[in-house]
């Protein structure tokens, strides 16, 4: 093969390869029922990925020397799901707070409707009703004398 058709074909295969080798097909664990679809495996460099389908939690799975072991990994979702369970403890404590020296809990924030605020650029109505009637008596004119050149040039 001469160096170019070699290099064509290197082109093409190394892709193939490495598509296959880091979106493998989804394997299951030989222990679980055919018809659980809670987890997923898909291979890793080290072992697998396990993804609980159920909670979303994903697990590194790697062979040590007894059999496998999964680890959780770090998942930013369970720092979020602390700090919404922290506020809500927080919002828990204020509002037994509230109630114990006998003030109102807070309800549903309400904001107060947005002021009306007056441009002093514009006219008031009765200036544009005035300004309206002008402008229509001025059309009225303009379509008469229209029409009345017409009638003269027939």
């Amino acid at each position: 093969m001469n160096r170019i058709a070699l290099l064509a074909l290197l082109v093409l295969l190394v892709p193939i390869a490495g598509g296959v080798a880091c979106a493998g097909p989804a394997v299951r664990a030989a222990d679980m029922p055919a018809d659980d679809s809670r987890y997923s495996f898909h291979r890793t460099k080290d072992g697998y990925v396990r993804l609980d389908g159920r909670t979303g939690q994903v697990s590194a799975c790697t062979r040590k020397g007894t059999g496998w072991t999964c680890q959780a990994v770090a998942d930013e979702r369970a720092v979020l799901e602390g700090e919404i369970a922290r506020l809500q403890g927080e919002n828990a404590a204020l509002k037994k707070e509230l109630i114990a020296r006998s003030l109102p809990l807070p309800g549903v924030v309400k904001s107060d409707p947005p002021a009306k605020i007056e441009d002093p650029h514009l006219l008031p109505d009765a200036e544009v009703n005035k300004a309206m009637a002008f402008v229509e008596k001025v059309w009225r004119r303009m379509v008469d004398m229209i029409t009345s050149v017409q009638k003269g040039a027939m």
